[in-house]
C-alpha cells in the first residue's frame, strides 16, 4: 500500500511543470498573448528555498517546456548565476528589476529569501505564483 502512495506522489511531481505551463498559458490568454514570443521570466531555479542545488528541480523543465513552445525564456536566482543542464545553458538576468518590466508573465518557482515580493508583485502584471507568495 505505501507504495502506491509514493508512487502517486511521484506521478503528481512529474506532471506540475505541465500544470504550470497550462497556468502560464491561462494568464497570458487573459491578456490576449501567447506563449510563443512572450517574455518569461522564471523566479528560482534552485530544487529549495535558499540553496543552490538544481538537481531535480521542476523550474529546468519548465523552462524546457516553454522553450519547445517558443518563448523568450530568462531566468534569476540568487543562488544559482548561470547552470548546465542536459544541453542548456543559461546565464541568469543581473538586473532583476528591468527583467520584471520587460516580462510578459513571471514564474515564481522557488522563493527564496531574497526576494522583495512586494517589489516583484509591483513591477510585474501576470505572475503564475507556484509557492503562494506573491500577494
Amino acid at each position: 500500500m505505501p507504495t502506491k502512495f509514493i508512487e502517486l506522489a511521484g506521478e503528481i511531481n512529474t506532471g506540475m511543470p505541465m500544470y504550470v505551463i497550462h497556468k502560464l498559458a491561462e494568464a497570458l490568454n487573459n491578456n490576449c498573448k501567447s506563449i510563443r514570443g512572450s517574455k518569461i521570466c522564471v523566479l528560482g531555479v534552485a530544487y529549495k528555498k535558499d540553496v543552490s542545488d538544481i538537481r531535480e528541480s521542476p523550474a529546468l523543465d519548465i523552462i524546457h517546456l516553454l522553450e519547445e513552445k517558443g518563448a523568450n525564456v530568462s531566468y534569476h536566482d540568487p543562488h544559482v548565476p548561470a547552470f548546465q543542464h542536459e544541453g542548456m545553458e543559461m546565464v541568469g538576468v543581473t538586473d532583476l528589476d528591468l527583467a520584471l518590466r520587460l516580462a510578459d508573465c513571471v514564474v515564481i518557482v522557488t522563493d527564496h529569501s531574497a526576494y522583495d515580493w512586494s517589489l516583484i508583485t509591483a513591477y510585474t502584471s501576470t505572475i503564475v505564483d507556484t509557492r503562494h507568495v506573491a500577494k
